[in-house]
């Protein structure tokens, strides 16, 4: 049967001069795969007239009038902009035409609106932003990665047990760590919230490590990483920089002068090796796990291949049953229920 992905094609910083070849793109590499574009139809006729593509057969257009704009409040966005890209999109999956959907759109609006529309598991009272993240070891889930700005010491147990059943259905691991993000491994470490959920999760049935450090998760130290989606977003932002840094500094370096040129050329297949091994495109797109529904976040400066990426993961969580896995994992164990803390979402 194939996956439909629906694509909020007008989301992120470029919208259909990104979002309509990574659409073509996905398709051509995924030929079980169909897309439904979703925004303004001139637009999008315009990017798909432009294509040679022999999947754009494969490739239909949902038309809409409205857009949510990156900056836009995401109340606004769910009370007044019911015909936008994202909304349209995130209601094909509800309606079942499409079984999940992609967006590069304002990540506060896309939780408000999927949370709205597609509904929480039982016994989730947020969602929760997840991707994997390159270690030393693999890959480590990461979670939350911006939805929740302020989050309860249950709420984070939440994730904390959502996080553990996502890499156990996408990692094949048994018994995944989780390890909670803090500014020490001392219990005494960490503000009231963190010291709270620490204890919490001890006695939370999951294999539960203690507190890590940032330096943690790179190491691969454990399978799972929580914390709220303030401080993992600028983690995640924080990382995402300092390689571009360094392959910047890399390339200045071989480029000084002749003799540092010639070297280059000896070294460039493990420049390369480099580049693509720590390249942030290739681990673009994250889960807002937790919902009814698979729903992938890309980045909203995504270029081509990074959206491509986000496209490969939404198809790859349907092709998978991630869904099912989750909610059976969160169905078989207790999550403490939390009251809402005042500021909720990551613009």
């Amino acid at each position: 049967m194939p996956v439909t992905v629906a694509v909020d094609a007008m989301g992120g910083d470029h919208g259909p001069v990104v979002t309509v070849p990574a659409a073509l793109a996905f398709l051509e590499e995924r030929p079980d795969a169909q897309v439904i574009l979703v925004g303004l139809a001139p637009a999008l006729t315009a990017a798909l007239a432009k294509s040679r593509s022999r999947a754009k057969a494969r490739a239909s257009v949902q038309a809409c009038t409205e857009v949510v704009a990156m900056d836009e409040p995401p109340a606004d966005a769910l009370r007044k902009k019911k015909d936008s890209s994202m909304r349209v999109a995130v209601n094909l999956v509800k309606d079942g035409a499409a079984q999940a959907c992609v967006s590069a759109g304002n990540t506060g609006a896309l939780m408000a609106i999927a949370r709205f529309v597609l509904k929480t598991l039982p016994g989730i009272d947020r969602p929760a932003i997840a991707s994997q993240l390159p270690t030393r070891k693999g890959v480590t889930t990461a979670l939350d990665l911006g939805a929740n700005v302020n989050c309860t010491p249950q709420q984070l147990v939440q994730f904390a047990v959502m996080g553990s059943a996502l890499a156990t259905a996408v990692e094949g691991i048994e018994r995944p760590t989780v390890g909670l993000l803090n500014i020490g491994e001392e219990d005494i470490k960490g503000n009231d919230v963190v010291k709270e959920t620490a204890e919490l999760l001890k006695a939370a049935p999951i294999n539960f490590y203690g507190n890590i450090e940032g330096d943690d998760i790179y190491r691969g130290t454990t399978d799972v990483v929580v914390c709220d989606g303030f401080v993992g977003n600028v983690a995640l932002k924080v990382s995402e920089g300092l390689v571009v840094m360094l392959y910047d500094f890399l390339r200045t370096e071989f480029t000084r002068n002749v003799a540092r040129k010639a070297a280059a050329l000896a070294a460039m297949p493990a420049l390369s090796a480099f580049k693509q091994r720590v390249d942030p495109r290739r681990y673009n797109g994250a889960t807002l796990v937790g919902l009814k529904g698979v729903v992938v976040k890309s980045h909203g400066s995504a270029d081509r291949l990074g959206f491509t990426h986000a496209l490969f993961k939404a198809h790859a969580e349907v092709v998978s049953g991630v869904l099912d896995k989750i909610g059976r994992e969160i169905a078989a164990v207790p999550v403490p229920a939390a009251a809402e803390p005042a500021e909720q979402d990551a613009g």
